[in-house]
């Protein structure tokens, strides 16, 4: 999308099946599953360029050999600086020891990195949250090797204070209360109750200190760990987990809203936020791919038995629609056609703004994301085409000269590459106008296309704060000298904050919001602005459970397209010559292009897990008081 938003992260875990004797034998390198960690976290770094890191295990070393690496950045390349590290320690190593080259217990033993378990992670830093200290993944260490715990995951918790008072309860003492330390220490607690349930079975059963260690790992009930620490979590979440002597797992939160898929064969298993990450890295067929389930947890145990459970009970379906519309890759079959049909679909009401005139229109599309999209729109118009040139051809068929048919078959659609975005311009001047001018030059456009009786056609993925269109593309469309700009997108309007994940938790940063803001003002209706206030603060002490979500109430006085027409006008600075006006996708039609993906609480307010009106309540005490704070 042009607005700059930041998005929810990306997991990348493999587990070996085999030794690393066996990959060296049959792909010629012990460091093959570096390799491909390498590949999935590069093919994910659209999910998260603010951070990386990558953990991984080596199975059944003696005590005193180092059996856990890991190494995280926030560099400006954080997923290159990683592996430029990781390659720098490997290429030390092997020039230092030259006798490791052929034998892959020796470079399993000694070279850092290389064992059988591997979880990376991309990551956005929201809130300004981009210190080392905040980059997965996490590690909890502890001298037992059953103890250490690496976490890493895609996800935002609603009730992180809560679930952080909890913890204060057990008499710990967490060192922040993020939720993703929150959530470690929350398996970490009841992976220590595990592990001391189990020490003192064992010995009873007469195992001396020393032989209880690997009776514990073949014992140990992660499924059972995970339901305890995972019984009150809110949010939507795609975790990601190691235990220190081989034990993993992935879980999902029960309503699907983040995306996780997984491979297996004889060799490997391999979980990742998006399919073609893995079909790409791995060269495996679309159809060999699975979606994990809504709930449940897929566990790989230290003897490489791969388990299912279900650890939370489903709640709707309501995956992110976002992941189809913008976020994931767009090479994934499905989502590719998805794309297309949201363009195809909106159609429909282009037509309208352009009162069916698409002789005099250029279709285009802004940024490169929303291509797609514009494909999709582009088949939508050949088919009206298409249409009135048969229509023509029959309403003339008994007086049709060869050059009227000529004519009419000659009529073709204009679409043309119209805007391209520069490289990014560093704004050293820091007065406002100065730095709105720059920021109106990030997009370049191409001149001599557009005359000025045409429509100019621009679809966008789509548009939440309308920052980027107000201060950059409609300034330099204009320049174009178009009859009318018609900026669509291919998603319905963002009107609520998301939580469980994604960088929009603040109301008043969407333009959605604002409009309907300055229509509740200029129609004499701010009465409705304190009156929802006054019904969210009053829900405070409420249950999740029993929390409304008022801020319906704010949109409720208005139509789609009064909205629309608003935010047109607000993204319109002065001085525009040409008819600013935007187009939305409807909701139904989202649901027609990405049935599979329902999560719309961004759109329609409905949230899937109790805790999102609490948020979003939230989100407007916040707007109302001028409290700059996230609501969760």
């Amino acid at each position: 999308m042009s607005d700059a938003l930041k998005h929810e992260c990306g997991i990348a875990f493999l587990r070996l099946k085999k030794p690393l004797s066996y990959f060296k034998e049959k792909y010629g390198s012990t460091f093959y599953p570096i390799q491909k960690m390498y590949l999935m976290m590069e093919k994910q770094h659209n999910r998260g360029q603010d951070g990386a890191g990558l953990a991984s295990i080596k199975l059944d070393m003696n005590p005193g050999e180092r059996y856990i690496s890991r190494v995280r950045s926030n560099k400006a390349q954080p997923i290159q600086d990683i592996f430029s590290q990781i390659n720098e320690r490997i290429n030390q190593e092997m020039i230092d020891h030259p006798e490791y080259a052929d034998n892959a217990d020796l470079q399993k033993t000694h070279i850092p990195y290389l064992g059988e378990v591997f979880l990376g992670h991309v990551r956005y830093g929201t809130f300004g949250k981009n210190n080392i200290e905040s980059v997965h993944p996490f590690l909890r260490q502890n001298n037992w090797v059953h103890r250490n715990l690496i976490v890493a995951g895609n996800f935002n918790l609603t009730n992180a204070r809560e679930l952080f008072n909890d913890l204060v309860s057990l008499g710990q003492h967490p060192k922040e209360m993020s939720d993703t330390i929150t959530v470690m220490e929350k398996i970490g607690h009841f992976l220590d109750d595990e592990v001391n349930d189990l020490y003192y079975k064992v010995k009873q059963e007469g195992f001396s200190k020393k032989a209880a260690s690997p009776k514990i790992g073949e014992r140990l009930d992660v499924a059972r760990i995970l339901k305890r620490a995972s019984k009150n979590w809110d949010g939507g979440f795609a975790m990601a987990g190691m235990i220190g002597h081989g034990d993993a797992f992935v879980l999902r939160d029960p309503a699907g809203i983040r995306p996780a898929f997984y491979f297996e064969n004889d060799e490997i298993v391999v979980v990742a936020s998006e399919r073609p990450v893995i079909q790409t890295a791995f060269n495996v067929p679309f159809d060999s791919i699975k979606e994990l389930d809504p709930g449940k947890a897929i566990i790989i145990r230290k003897d490489a038995s791969v388990h299912f459970e279900q650890i939370l009970e489903p709640l709707p379906l309501k995956a992110c629609s976002f992941e189809r519309v913008y976020f994931s890759r767009g090479n994934d079959a499905d989502i590719y056609q998805e794309r297309k049909d949201l363009g195809k679909l909106i159609f429909k009401d282009v037509l309208e703004v352009i009162n069916n005139d698409t002789d005099n229109s250029v279709f285009s599309y802004i940024p490169n994301t929303s291509e797609t999209s514009f494909f999709g729109m582009v088949e939508g118009a050949q088919d009206f085409l298409n249409q009135r040139k048969i229509s023509d051809i029959l309403a003339n068929k008994g007086n049709l000269s060869e050059e009227r048919l000529r004519e009419i078959l000659s009529v073709k659609l204009r679409t043309e590459k119209i805007a391209v975005k520069d490289a990014k311009l560093r704004t050293f001047i820091t007065d406002d106008s100065s730095r709105d001018d720059l920021v109106a030059h990030v997009y370049d456009v191409t001149y001599g296309v557009i005359k000025p009786t045409d429509n100019l056609v621009i679809i966008d993925d789509s548009i939440v704060r309308g920052t980027t269109l107000k201060k950059s593309i409609i300034r330099m469309l204009d320049r174009l000298n178009p009859k009318r700009i018609v900026v669509v997108s291919a998603a319905p309007q963002v009107r609520y904050p998301d939580c469980y994940g994604i960088d929009m938790a603040k109301l008043e940063g969407l333009i959605a919001f604002q409009a309907a803001i300055e229509l509740l003002k200029e129609r004499g209706l701010s009465h409705v602005i304190e009156e929802v206030y006054a019904k969210s603060k009053a829900q405070a002490d409420l249950p999740d459970s029993e929390v409304v979500n008022f801020v319906k109430e704010i949109y409720a006085p208005f139509t789609d397209k009064e909205i629309s027409d608003k935010i047109a006008s607000m993204v319109t600075d002065e001085g525009i010559k040409s008819e600013v006006k935007v187009v939305f996708q409807s909701v139904e039609n989202l649901h027609v292009a990405c049935p599979k993906n329902l999560g719309d609480w961004y759109f329609t307010g409905d949230y899937p897990t109790k805790g999102g009106n609490r948020v979003v309540n939230r989100a407007f005490i916040n707007y109302f008081e001028g409290i700059d704070e996230k609501p969760y």
